[in-house]
């Protein structure tokens, strides 16, 4: 029972010890130059992944676009039946 104690004693003063250490070491200048750099790498990593999703909206877009032209042409037709041909000719008529 009393190493028990003893145990749980070394633990908590090994915990306050660490604990003191931490935050002296965080406060300082290394720490501090580490953090900032950490986040500035964060920063260009966020810019540089925005332009690739730009870019794939920018390219969604345009094939959304021309996919919407092709179904809204009336001269348009997917299909090889030739019914664009017979369309046109209605028209000449």
């Amino acid at each position: 029972m009393i190493s028990l104690n003893k145990t749980h004693s070394l633990l908590v003063g090994a915990g306050f010890l660490l604990g003191t250490l931490g935050v002296k070491a965080l406060k300082s200048d290394a720490a501090h130059n580490l953090a900032v750099q950490g986040v500035a790498a964060g920063m260009r990593v966020k810019a540089g992944y925005q332009d690739i999703v730009e870019q794939a909206k920018a390219s969604v877009d345009d094939i959304v676009a021309e996919a919407d032209y092709l179904n809204n042409s009336d001269d348009a037709c997917a299909c090889s039946c030739g019914c664009a041909d017979k369309a046109e000719d209605a028209k000449a008529e």
